[in-house]
């Protein structure tokens, strides 16, 4: 006979199993795959390659994707916009070269390879899809034309070349057309164009002079443009050479066209960018002759990392499955590795349509999703020491009272000039890393150079955290070999905590603000009130009046078509600018609201705010797809980047908020305090911890008792570490004891009272408790 332990973890061993048997016949890409056409553009990344098809402005459709390739661009982060200019600003302020204000949405000029149709005399120009589907791993789009179907795969290979593999139902001819870089900002052009008949390929030596603004609050320039000196090649798996027509017009700019046979059999088109002429054209080449392999081994790739990489997740309603797994999926594709000049570690960013590049707030949560990837080093690392380029190259603004500020954006010799002060969070995200490795190295890198630099004279904190902030420099001190760092960290912050309850009692109903913590005196009322429960220190029974006075509150507080309004309706009227208007919802402050009310011990309200929120911002019923918009207005209409990476800390509030999975290898501890749905009957997750090349499964149930009871259990099963259990009561009582399998009960140890407590030792155990209602 088994024991529980042994029986549960065999259960979750067939069911990792099975999963991974339904996986092979549909994959995660299969699984999130979406129609888009009218709704959305399409989105495709490589490593410095990107693909938007078609064009939307914000969500507005301004062009179809159509037939090739219409807007692959490339951006290794060499510029923030158009331009190539160096900053005219000096010392610490001088923002580089390749800083610009304009032009940030460049890819839009492209126009690359649009495909036309010609079926006997008739020429259909740039038809547009009649069914277009995304996937994170490629695009799928199909023409119907005068009862020939044509269709066509599009994806991003590992050597950042884009395709499109085309067949057709009959035989037809492909048109395409296009030119050399010019945009609204390009003021001349020096662009070069020849066929390379060996390769079949087109050539195109891009050049010119763009309007420029690198500097703020400085008359505009004009400079080299972004692409300068660079080749675009374009090529096809059938000569083009007797049809290819090439003019340049009195701009300068070179236009081409060229037609190709398409059938049955297919045809594949391609393009690529490079610096040096030779490595684009061989690209583009390679991606001709593997086409079909490329496109396999891209999806390969993208289900490796969204099946292996992440945490896996599943549930009784499917609707928040897809929802997670699209924001890991976006999250995932927008990671890029350079290796030049300040960006040297691999990364993610934010958007693809004007924010390319990692942001400093941003970063704030997408360090600590980083922290839940397997491959840490390569997912987690680098979203924070990619900001020490800056530190350690003097690129930011010190203060007379030893504040020290970064820049919001930056790339390769470039950093924006916003300077802001969200580092102290950059800091709790690194120690949330260290904590899932151990990795004494990371701390060091950290610590030495960038972090005791940047808080040595003056820590600014983010919502309230400089205690918390304060507290880890203490310890990456000890762990970095800098111990008589630690009397300093302990004299520059202060963590007694009467001194800390003062801060927020003085802050607490300020300006008249009744149940509300730090309102303004021009009664802007905004949800960074809430961010402040994130802080341990945080009074619990002011979190508790504040949630209920202003959370839950339809009339004058942050609840309203959902849940958060980024600023109450009460102040709605008072600030009403356009800005105010079309930032009515966005992703980083429910991040930050919702985080702060599960870590304050509210799980029933934490979890259906939550899931009032994903279902509302992050699902849209209509379509029947999960989307990730950069903002909502007002007036609920989608507006922004449609990819936004501004959704990250969502992922967050599945693992840490309905989950409450909290893991320390150097503590050797998992700690699980869930806020399960109370209309969930079940939920898993699998979490990648250290070295383990498998998963520690972790599941949570609920059964219907006798007489009106509930049984509800959370089983943990090959965890390398020992487990703590906090089982939420779901506002019941205990009617029975527990039933504990390789765990011991420690009541005591219990958050509050709506909470109990277990201690395992064994790599798999389970907890069940049985549950009254009155």
């Amino acid at each position: 006979m088994f024991t529980s332990a042994q029986f549960h973890f065999i259960f979750f061993a067939l069911l990792a199993i099975c999963t991974n048997t339904i996986a092979k016949e549909i994959s995660l890409c299969e699984k999130l795959e979406q129609s888009i056409q009218g709704r959305k553009h399409g989105f495709l990344a490589g490593n410095l390659a990107y693909y938007v098809g078609g064009f939307h402005a914000s969500w507005e459709l301004m062009e179809d994707e159509t037939i090739g390739l219409t807007h692959p661009f490339f951006h290794d982060l060499r510029s923030r916009g158009v331009g190539m200019l160096n900053s005219q600003l000096t010392g610490s302020e001088h923002t580089g070269v390749g800083n610009d204000y304009r032009g940030w949405e460049f890819y839009k000029d492209t126009r690359v390879l649009y495909g036309s149709v010609i079926i006997g005399s008739k020429v259909y120009r740039h038809p547009a899809p009649t069914r277009m589907n995304w996937r994170p791993d490629k695009m799928i789009c199909e023409y119907e034309i005068e009862g020939v179907t044509i269709r066509e795969q599009k994806c991003i290979g590992a050597n950042d070349a884009a395709i499109s593999i085309i067949t057709s139902s009959a035989p037809v001819t492909l048109k395409f057309d296009g030119h050399s870089f010019y945009g609204r900002h390009s003021v001349t052009s020096t662009a070069s164009a020849h066929y390379h008949t060996q390769t079949n390929s087109l050539l195109i030596r891009e050049g010119g002079t763009v309007r420029s603004l690198p500097d703020p609050d400085r008359p505009e320039r004009i400079g080299p443009c972004v692409y300068q000196g660079m080749t675009t090649a374009l090529s096809s798996s059938k000569d083009f050479a007797e049809t290819l027509i090439l003019d340049r017009d009195d701009r300068g700019v070179w236009k081409y066209s060229f037609e190709i046979p398409c059938d049955a059999g297919g045809v594949t088109v391609s393009w690529s960018m490079h610096d040096d002429q030779n490595t684009a054209n061989n690209k583009t080449r390679e991606a001709i002759h593997q086409a079909p392999e490329i496109m396999s081994a891209k999806s390969e790739n993208i289900n490796n990392i969204l099946g292996q990489q992440i945490p896996q997740f599943r549930c009784s309603d499917p609707k928040f499955e897809e929802i997670y797994y699209y924001l890991w999926s976006l999250h995932m594709m927008y990671y890029i590795n350079v290796q030049k000049g300040w960006e040297m570690e691999n990364h993610t960013q934010s958007a693809v349509n004007n924010f390319l590049g990692i942001h400093r707030y941003d970063a704030c949560f997408q360090i600590k999703v980083g922290a839940w990837a397997r491959d840490k080093p390569k997912f987690a690392y680098g979203n924070v020491l990619t900001w020490k380029h800056l530190v350690e190259n003097g690129r930011y603004r010190e203060t007379q009272d030893g504040h020290i500020f970064l820049s919001d954006n930056k790339g390769i010799g470039w950093h924006s000039g916003a300077y802001g002060g969200e580092l102290a969070e950059h800091v709790l995200g690194a120690w949330q890393i260290y904590q899932h490795t151990g990795d004494r190295e990371f701390v060091r890198k950290c610590y030495q150079g960038y972090f005791r630099k940047v808080f040595w004279k003056n820590l600014v904190g983010f919502a309230m955290n400089e205690a918390e902030a304060g507290k880890v420099l203490e310890e990456m001190a000890k762990i970095s070999g800098n111990n008589t760092d630690v009397d300093h960290w302990k004299k520059l912050i202060n963590q007694d905590p009467k001194h800390l309850r003062l801060m927020f009692d003085q802050r607490w109903e300020a300006n008249g603000h009744q149940d509300y913590f730090m309102g303004g005196r021009d009664g802007m009322l905004m949800t960074t009130a809430f961010w402040a429960m994130r802080s341990q220190y945080f009074p619990r029974d002011y979190a508790k009046r504040m949630i209920h006075s202003w959370a839950l509150n339809k009339e004058h507080g942050f609840f309203g078509e959902f849940f958060p309004l980024a600023m109450a309706r009460k102040s709605m009227s008072l600030f009403n600018s356009a800005d105010d208007q079309s930032f009515g919802y966005t992703p980083d402050t429910a991040y930050f609201t919702l985080d702060g009310i599960f870590r304050q011990g509210f799980p029933k309200i934490a979890s259906e705010l939550t899931l009032n929120h994903l279902e509302n911002y992050n699902f849209h019923e209509e379509w029947g797809i999960p989307v990730a918009p950069e903002a909502y207005s007002r007036d609920l209409a989608l507006f922004g980047d449609q990819y936004s990476n501004f959704n990250a800390g969502k992922i967050l509030l599945f693992l840490e908020g309905l989950a409450g999975i909290s893991y320390s290898i150097p503590d050797n501890i998992f700690h699980v305090k869930d806020s399960m749905p109370t209309h969930w009957d079940w939920m898993e997750f699998d979490i990648p911890i250290g070295n383990q090349d498998g998963w520690t499964q972790v599941r949570f149930e609920r059964k219907k008792g006798f007489l009106g009871e509930k049984k509800k259990s959370i089983t943990v099963a090959n965890c390398p570490l020992r487990v703590q259990f906090e089982p939420w009561l779901d506002q019941g009582e205990l009617s029975r004891d527990p039933k504990l399998n390789g765990a011991t009960f420690t009541e005591q140890n219990a958050t509050h009272a709506d909470y109990l407590s277990f201690l395992a030792d064994k790599k798999s155990a389970k907890a069940s408790i049985t549950l009254s209602f009155k």
